[in-house]
Parts: structure tokens; sequence; C-alpha cells
């Protein structure tokens, strides 16, 4: 095996121009496959990162029948708020929990009444995770225990032609279906770059909305933020397990129509990704196969000292499969590091604010980022190409009789 591999070694290095551009092909299509996994990434962490700041962190814990009923945000209480989040910031990957109360309203000024979902949170607890409280165009966020103090999203406020410090009228659903109303004044308005969103949602203090709504001292839901997404699982079932007699649900769960949307964004790049692998493949495909069929009088000469066919297409498989293994070490080491640099400076993405829903929530700059096992599955399938790629040339050479392949141009 040690003498095939010398041979094949130094057989790479008999004509170094078509080894050289071979290994270009490789490094460059490694580097494409790589770039390509780390924007997909990227993406996916940035628009899932953001959805769950936007719809109120990982997890939220519910009163039982509360999710059957998601969609008209019923005003069910938390039997112990308190307890809630005491039991849910125990929990190893939690990062933070705060109180909070949703229900449904109107919210009008002199240019009419638009309806609104209208969330009541804990402003201190939030501000940091908060992508509305990150985004603040106009005036301030909410402060803590202050009272008829509202943000808005910038949809909202161009609907209404209002700006901060207006005043507008709040009408929402309290504990025993009434209405109850009041006027509050425009502390801040957000700008998500999602108008269609921003319509929809505005933010009052839960100390107000406790006095508003008749939920002294109540919440209605505890929203957890967690140090990661995809770690929503193993919390959901802990949780469960500590608080059997309420409902524990990711964001995923009670908004379907953004997991529906990104559903649809992972099935459109999963066919891009592997229209991507497909193009690098075939560049490297191609340079192999011109690369063994220019040798097959070589390989009569091969076979006409003695060497058997199977022996001439191991000792090209073997070919193959070394420029394939250096073109996978360069081109993981340029990639990962190209990678690397990425995902610390980003890629401005501000030129597609506006595109719609899914290009918002990845925000102004994409970060990439790919893992070590990345790069080590996508050096694999240059490899594979590349063993494949002389593996047939060579075996349809090895196949003719030594004078017909001495005589092949």
């Amino acid at each position: 095996m040690a003498k095939y591999l010398k041979m094949a070694w130094r057989n790479l290095w008999r004509n170094w121009r078509r080894t050289s551009i071979a290994l270009v092909a490789m490094v460059l299509g490694l580097i494409l496959l790589l770039f390509f996994d780390g924007m997909i990434k990227g993406s996916d962490q940035a628009i899932y990162g953001n959805a769950v700041r936007l719809y109120g962190g990982n997890i939220q814990v519910h009163a039982a029948g509360f999710r059957a009923k998601a969609n008209r945000l019923p005003l069910y209480p938390l039997t112990d708020a308190g307890t809630i989040v005491q039991t849910v910031r125990a929990q190893p990957q939690v990062v933070a929990a705060a109180q909070r109360i949703n229900t449904g309203g109107l919210i009008s000024s002199r240019e009419g009444a638009f309806p609104v979902s209208i969330t009541a949170i804990e402003p201190a607890i939030e501000a940091p995770y908060s992508i509305q409280a990150a985004n603040v165009t106009a005036g301030r966020f909410l402060l803590e225990g202050e009272g008829d103090a509202i943000l808005i999203g910038k949809g909202l406020a161009d609907l209404l032609q209002v700006s901060a410090g207006d005043r507008v009228t709040l009408l929402g659903h309290s504990k025993h279906e009434t209405m109850r109303q009041r006027t509050m004044t425009i502390v801040g308005i957000y700008d998500l770059k999602m108008p269609e969103l921003e319509k929809r949602m505005v933010f009052i203090t839960l100390l107000e909305a406790q006095t508003l709504y008749n939920l002294y001292n109540q919440a209605t839901e505890v929203a957890v933020s967690l140090q990661n997404v995809n770690q929503e699982g193993a919390t959901i079932a802990a949780l469960q397990a500590a608080l059997p007699d309420y409902e524990v649900d990711s964001w995923a769960t009670l908004r379907p129509e953004i997991r529906d949307t990104l559903q649809t964004k992972l099935a459109f790049t999963s066919f891009f990704g592997i229209f991507v692998i497909l193009i690098a493949s075939i560049g490297i495909l191609n340079l192999q196969l011109m690369a063994v069929f220019e040798r097959t009088r070589e390989m009569g000469v091969l076979a006409a000292l003695g060497m058997k066919g199977r022996q001439v297409i191991g000792l090209f498989l073997l070919e193959g499969t070394l420029i394939g293994v250096l073109g996978a070490v360069i081109g993981g080491l340029l990639g990962g590091l190209l990678m690397g640099l990425l995902s610390q400076i980003g890629i401005d993405f501000s030129f597609s604010a506006g595109l719609g829903e899914i290009t918002a929530l990845m925000g102004d700059r994409l970060y990439p980022t790919v893992t070590i096992g990345d790069i080590i599955s996508r050096g694999l399938i240059v490899i594979l190409i590349a063993a494949l790629a002389s593996l047939y040339p060579a075996w349809q050479a090895a196949r003719k009789e030594p004078a017909d392949a001495l005589h092949h141009v």
C-alpha cells in the first residue's frame, strides 16, 4: 500500500499545472459550500432569535385552557405567577422570566380606530431582550410602573397620524369580557421594518394593565427567554413536569404563522443548497474526468508492464482521493478562516429592509456561522466527488487492451 501511495503522490505532481487547477476548483467549491452553509445558519439564527424576542420569549406558560383559545387572547389569570417565575428561573437554560398580560382591543385617534393586540410587560426585565426596545426610533421604551404610557409601532403611528408625546385612546377586554377604556400617552415608537406587524402590537406596563383590566397582582402569561434557540424541547419537558397544572408552549406552537413562513424558507434554502452542491460537484467532476482521460495512454503503459486492471483502477482512485484530501484540507482551512472572520464582522443586509417579514427579522447585519462538523462533512463530500470522478474513467480505460490504450489520443 505504501508503494502505491508513494507512486500516486509522485504522479500528482508530474503535471503540477493540472493538479493545481483541480485543487483550485476543489478549494473554491468547498469555500462556496461553507459560505452557503454559514449564510443559511446565520440567517436561521437571526430569524429564530429575533422571532423569539418579537413574540415574547422562547417559551410561554399559561393557565389551563389557554392553548385552545390562544388566537382570541383569553384573560386566564395564572394562579400564582410569582411561584411560576421562581420555578422557571431555576432551570439552567433560562436567562429571564417575566410576567405578562395579553388581551385584544382597539386604539384610536382622530384618524380612526384600529384593532390591536395589547401586551402588558415588566419593562425592567424585558428591556434587555425586547426587539422593540432595541428598535425605538422616537421617544423611549416603557419604564417600570408608569401609568398611562404606551409604546406603539411605526406602522400604527402612521395610521393614527401620531408621534411620541401624543395622546390616544386604548380600549381593551377586561377580565370579565367587559371593555375598559383609557387615554394613553405615546412615550415611544418602535420601527422593525415590518409595517403590518407594527400595526397590530402595542405595549403598556404590567401595573397599568393589572389596574385597567381588573387583574390586581395577577398575570396571564410568564414569558421565558433561554440562552439559545433550540433549547425549547428539553426546557418545556422539565417545566411541564414541574408545573403540571399549567400549559407550557414554545412560541412556534402559539405562533404557527411565523413557523409556517420559516418552514417555507427552509424548503427553499434546502433546494438552493442542493443546487450549490451540484454546481461545485460538476466543476470538480469535470476536471477530474479530463485529467484521468488524458492519461489513458499512461494506463496502457502500466498495463503493458504487467499491472493488472484492478491495480490501475486502484492507483488512479488513490490519486483522486489524495487530491480530494488536499483540496478538502486547504479549502476547509481557508473556508473556516473566512467564515470565522465574517462571523465577527457580519455582512451588511440593510438593503433587504422592507422586502418582507423574514428579511426584516434577519436584521441589518447577518453573521454567518459554521461548525467544525460542517467543515468536516463538506470536506468529505469533496473527497468523495474527487474519488468517484477518478473511478469511472480509470475503470473505462483499464478495460481497454494495452495496445488500444497506447494509441489513445
